[in-house]
């Protein structure tokens, strides 16, 4: 691809709390970094972005911070958010010319305040025009649903910051729950559980990390146990404990619960047609948190229906809001607002 081809690229954005994913035009998905910006606290100035910035994650010293601008799946600091697309752009070709279209996908529960702190967010790295889109929507069309259909389909999008849980028909969002305990909230979940039953402080990364090796929400076929290293709270100096996949399932069962409700809670307000839809085409998981061993199997056995998890799951939003950029007029519909300059 030459040189030209860049300058009039357009892209997609999935701008998430824990990872922002690019999707340029012609190649897919160009970039699939973490939402952490390190800068120098004096001047302001971005030391480092995604995977540099996560290796510094708890490690610096006082004159670099490591932040993760996106909260709950909106910007809680806008200069850095800035700062951060610009260079998440510039990484994908340092001659790309933003001056062209972006679709920016966001939690379909934010408001009026929020979806402008986007916008002006990707004008201000150089976006000429923006448009903006529901995450469940994006993740539907990702996964591959045929949104535009009088059917209805039920997505439940386990992000980072925010779980989104919509009923879509007829291009639009029938009904939807924004609940803003996702990934982040597991992470604080397994924190507070060291803290309290091992009097011992882990960083966010180690939790993560937990979550991921041994984090379930049904019992497994071989309950296992892990070493964690962490900061004594008694004396203050470094020790390792072990922890079971049973604690750490107690851990989570809070976060989990929630979601389950907020399933719950969607199906009740469905309309009973589009209800019956949903009986026969069951509800489709994406987002990093589809990933959490046995959530299928616990929502099936919550609500009778039938749950599938979404073929690359993390990727599933990236990819839709990807083919909405490919086919803007087609799926104008959807959009959740757009504007030109």
């Amino acid at each position: 691809m030459g040189v030209f081809d860049f300058f009039s690229a357009d892209i997609a954005i999935d701008l998430g709390t824990a990872n922002t994913l690019v999707w340029m035009k012609g190649k897919g998905i160009v970039l699939n970094e973490p939402s952490i910006v390190a800068f120098d606290r004096n001047t302001k100035k971005i030391v480092a972005i995604g995977n540099e910035a996560r290796e510094m994650l708890g490690r610096t010293h006082r004159d670099i911070r490591t932040i993760r601008p996106m909260r709950d799946g909106v910007i809680a600091d806008f200069e850095i958010a800035e700062g951060m697309l610009r260079e998440f752009i510039k990484k994908i070709h340092s001659s790309w010319m933003p001056s062209r279209r972006i679709v920016i996908c966001v939690p379909s529960g934010v408001t009026e305040v929020e979806k402008r702190a986007v916008r002006d967010s990707a004008e201000h790295a150089g976006a000429k025009e923006v448009h903006l889109i529901a995450e469940p929507m994006a993740a539907a069309i990702g996964i591959g649903l045929d949104v535009e259909a009088p059917v209805g389909n039920m997505v439940v999008d386990i992000g980072g910051g925010t779980t989104e849980i919509a009923v879509i028909a007829l291009s639009g969002i029938v009904n939807e729950e924004s609940i803003r305990i996702a990934g982040d909230e597991m992470n604080s979940a397994i924190i507070q559980f060291f803290k309290k039953n091992h009097n011992i402080l882990i960083g966010e990364r180690t939790a993560e990390a937990i979550k991921c090796e041994v984090g379930s929400v049904m019992p497994m076929k071989e309950e296992v146990t892990i070493q964690v290293k962490g900061r004594d709270l008694v004396n203050g100096i470094p020790k390792t404990t072990e922890a079971s996949s049973v604690e750490i399932r107690e851990a989570l069962s809070e976060c989990v619960q929630a979601i389950v409700n907020g399933v719950k809670m969607t199906l009740e307000r469905t309309p009973p047609e589009l209800a019956s839809d949903i009986l026969d085409r069951g509800i489709m998981l994406s987002g990093g948190g589809a990933l959490l061993k046995g959530l299928d199997e616990r929502l099936r056995l919550e609500t009778n229906l039938p749950v599938h998890v979404a073929e690359d799951p993390l990727t599933a939003v990236a990819r839709g809001t990807g083919k909405v950029m490919e086919n803007l007029e087609k799926y104008q519909k959807v959009m959740l607002t757009s504007r030109r300059y």
